[in-house]
């Protein structure tokens, strides 16, 4: 493959605006978030009884940065961005323009996954480590922060770095097979949210085994410290190797589909 091709969906991507805007939004937000859980958290400490404060720095602490609604935030900007990465060639006709330039089709979108993946790892890494650092500094004011150092931090970080390729590879996948920004967006954000709620992990070993293969559950036991873990009432408890290869999986997928698809489809 060509460095041209790659500059060449480098140069795609960061020419809309709307991918801008969507970097700028989902950052903000979720340092909005995060800030808003460590300032709450710290005004109800003084409140706090001798057992809840026990338990806070080993799991609150993390929590406060990686919570659901900012995962949730994360999860649909990136696989939105990642759809509209691809989905608004086709729908523009560019597509038609850019294989027409480049016969080489498999080429063409190999190269987008790349430059998909790399920018948001790099985004991932950076606002999951400004998350971690702003809530970790603010719980510090009461004395209930918590250093990179701590088991599980680096663990918890990572899982919420990669997070952001691998539901933006998803989304580049789903757009290549779909086609259609609406439907686009609708199944991402099924899929990223929706899906995991179908499977209790409580009822069988096999719909548990489903649950915690999807990109969501994956994530949330990643950034799960030891103590949290061990309060967890599910009877089956996904493993830590599991969860990375969860990532693994869904990224692979995803990358699969995208260089198939538009080689199988017509235009």
């Amino acid at each position: 493959m060509s460095t041209d091709l790659i500059a060449a969906e480098w140069i795609k991507l960061w020419s809309l605006r709307s991918t801008r805007l969507g970097f700028l939004a989902c950052a903000v937000i979720v340092l909005a978030i995060t800030a808003n859980t460590a300032v709450a958290d710290v005004g109800d400490w003084p409140s706090m009884n001798a057992q809840t404060r026990a338990l806070f720095v080993p799991i609150w602490s993390f929590r406060d940065a990686f919570n659901d609604p900012s995962g949730m935030v994360l999860a649909l900007a990136a696989g939105g961005i990642g759809a509209v990465t691809v989905v608004g060639e086709y729908s523009s006709g560019m597509i038609r323009t850019t294989f027409a330039a480049v016969p080489a089709r498999r080429a063409v979108m190999a190269a987008k996954v790349i430059v998909v993946a790399a920018v948001f790892t790099v985004f991932g890494a950076v606002l999951s480590a400004a998350a971690f650092a702003l809530s970790q500094a603010i719980l510090s004011g009461a004395g209930i922060g918590v250093g990179i150092g701590y088991p599980g931090a680096v663990r918890a970080v990572a899982a919420s770095a990669l997070l952001a390729p691998v539901c933006a590879l998803i989304g580049l996948g789903v757009g290549a097979l779909v086609r259609h920004t609406a439907t686009t967006i609708v199944v991402v954000a099924g899929f990223l949210l929706l899906v995991p709620r179908l499977f209790d992990s409580r009822a069988h070993r096999w719909v548990a085994a489903v649950h915690d293969m999807l990109p969501a559950s994956a994530w949330d036991r990643l950034t799960t410290t030891g103590v949290e873990s061990a309060l967890n009432l599910d009877r089956y408890q996904p493993s830590i190797a599991g969860s990375w290869t969860a990532f693994a999986f869904w990224s692979i997928v995803a990358a699969a589909v995208t260089v198939v698809a538009a080689q199988r489809r017509d235009l």
